[in-house]
């Protein structure tokens, strides 16, 4: 059943494009909601056999085993079931965020078919356990996200798509030559094969190189620095829905969770890749931090903060499996949701506002005060701020690098924390607090399309934090129930 999760979108797409089906533009971005409000109730509420059996069309006749017909084994553990929470939760928000922002109906319709297919594609990405099927899965995702970036075709997308896509190009040909050479040591493609060859041949020169391959284009995908240079422009020449998808899930899936699984499933915990697991996470955390110190923009400054925070969640898989696995798994989700609320109030802001300007914002929470104050939410939880959720995942992270001799790398965590705060009280007080700008004067709140993303995912944030305590004793200690 789980291969639904990458057809259905896909079959969606073909058939509110037919042209007789052409009932509405809005039943697209309706269908796109409720199926990742459906996903979501999937990853939460479904029994494990209910992921790990084949589809069935009895009901007319045909049987039917969708994973044979993609090529590929489907399997779900508990860590994609995060990921399917995730990738529910963001798409749905990035859904009611365009029914807000976007006032011309077939604007809507174009971006549900593309949100329909980056879901699929994310689907596709989380469910595989195959080099080459991953490998295509995010391509679509790419693709579909190219596309997205450019939608309203003016000129800073064109420039950060381009970004998006010279860079792009570079992670496909590290991947593909990665693929190659993993594919000539080990015989085949699947997560197993390839960790078995691994082991056998104790990691020789030429496997050293593929996986050092292997491990650039994820990180030019997750946006890790110094891969960085695309990631701040596409987010902020991106519409406000899309930048809401891409913060929120893509780059956290097609870069950050294809780490993780590759890392604990295949590749393994060897020095090497611990050690260039926390440089870069380290350098990502520090240059994210102090570069959105710096930022005018809204979204910019936004940007920055998320290769910052994604910094912590490699720095916890450098931690190695158990505490530091669970801290970035954590750590994951969590920023899902307080960088798509972050986002979310960002489109509120520039629709109601006109500009993402700081400079040139002040006093709103007057006359956005839950726009105001969900924000404060966020960047508490995003600086680690207890009881919020985002404390709990990065105090996780923190006491792993601790226990794995890292004392250091766990000092820096702190001290980047502190510079999380700054900043974003910086833009607290230069958005929300203080004296109203003169033309903020008639500005009023956003409409409930805009709030209702908002409130839910920080109500999630709140909730998560006051829970943390009952999760570590069910569900994040035992580490073994993460995989």
């Amino acid at each position: 059943m789980a291969a639904l999760l990458v057809v259905l979108p896909l079959l969606a797409v073909v058939f509110l494009n037919l042209p007789h089906v052409r009932l509405g533009n809005r039943l697209a971005l309706l269908f796109a909601a409720l199926f990742c409000a459906a996903e979501g109730v999937a990853a939460l509420a479904a029994p494990e056999g209910f992921w790990n059996r084949a589809a069935s069309l009895a009901d007319i006749g045909l049987t039917l085993d969708l994973t044979r017909l993609l090529g590929t084994t489907f399997l779900v553990d508990a860590l994609a079931r995060v990921m399917f929470l995730s990738i529910a939760v963001v798409g749905l928000c990035a859904a009611l965020v365009a029914r807000y922002a976007y006032v011309d109906e077939e604007q809507e319709f174009r971006f549900a078919n593309l949100l329909l297919l980056v879901t699929a594609g994310m689907n596709g990405v989380v469910l595989v356990h195959d080099l080459f099927a991953l490998y295509v899965f995010l391509e679509i995702t790419a693709v579909a996200s190219l596309v997205l970036i450019v939608i309203e075709r003016g000129k800073s997308a064109f420039e950060g798509a381009f970004k998006y896509m010279v860079m792009g190009a570079v992670a496909t040909s590290l991947l593909l030559t990665a693929l190659a050479l993993l594919f000539i040591g080990a015989g085949g493609t699947s997560f197993e094969e390839v960790a078995a060859g691994l082991r056998a041949s104790g990691t020789s020169k030429l496997e050293l190189v593929a996986l050092a391959m292997f491990l650039v284009g994820l990180a030019i995908k997750a946006g890790l620095v110094p891969f960085h240079g695309w990631l701040p422009d596409a987010y902020s020449a991106a519409p406000a829905p899309v930048s809401v998808l891409l913060a929120g899930i893509v780059t956290k899936t097609t870069g950050v969770y294809t780490l993780i699984r590759l890392v604990d499933a295949v590749f393994g915990y060897g020095e090497p890749i611990r050690r260039a697991l926390l440089v870069v996470g380290a350098v990502s955390v520090v240059i994210g931090a102090v570069s959105a110190l710096a930022q005018r923009d809204l979204k910019r400054m936004l940007a920055y903060s998320s290769i910052s925070q994604v910094g912590y969640i490699v720095l916890g898989l450098a931690a190695g499996p158990g505490l530091g696995l669970a801290g970035a798994v954590f750590h994951l989700f969590n920023h899902s949701v307080f960088k798509t609320l972050l986002f979310v109030n960002s489109a509120a802001v520039e629709r109601q506002a006109g500009t993402r300007d700081m400079d040139e914002l002040g006093g709103i929470s007057s006359r956005m005060p839950v726009t105001g104050t969900t924000s404060v939410i966020a960047l508490l939880s995003t600086a680690g701020i207890p009881p919020f959720s985002g404390f709990w995942s990065k105090l996780l992270i923190i006491i792993a690098l601790w226990q794995a001799g890292h004392p250091g790398f766990a000092a820096l965590g702190v001290a980047a924390s502190v510079l999380t705060l700054a900043y974003f009280l910086s833009m607290q007080r230069r958005v929300f607090f203080g004296k109203l700008a003169e033309r903020c004067s008639r500005l009023e709140e956003a409409d409930a399309w805009g709030l209702a993303p908002a409130l839910a995912l920080a109500a999630v944030t709140v909730a998560l934090g006051v829970a943390a305590p009952w999760l570590f004793q069910t569900f994040l200690l035992p580490v073994r129930s993460i995989l």
